[in-house]
């Protein structure tokens, strides 16, 4: 099992929202401000609901699951917010 998958996802999203290429995230990311921010949430929420529903149904959850962290990775990316911000908050909860 490889643990730097989130980061590998996390810097791949870095690199196509500072050097977008012909890809479904950049052009999320190269909408207008409003606009992406609107279309990520969006999303976010879809797979926030999803992952309910397969929880409730006990089918696609991990499926599910890999969509709604990679969204929040993409929000995230969006918002400029260093992934190693998330990663202390997660260990300062650890403890």
């Amino acid at each position: 099992m490889n643990d730097d998958i989130i980061r590998q996802v996390y810097d791949t999203l870095v690199d196509r929202r500072d050097n977008p290429i012909d890809s479904y995230t950049s052009k999320i990311m190269m909408d207008s401000d409003k606009l992406a921010e609107d279309k990520i949430l969006e999303k976010l929420g879809e797979e926030a609901t999803e992952v309910i529903l397969a929880s409730k149904n006990k089918e696609d959850l991990v499926h599910e699951s890999a969509d709604l962290i990679f969204f929040t990775l993409l929000n995230l990316v969006y918002q400029r917010v260093d992934l190693d911000d998330v990663f202390n908050e997660l260990e300062s909860r650890h403890h």
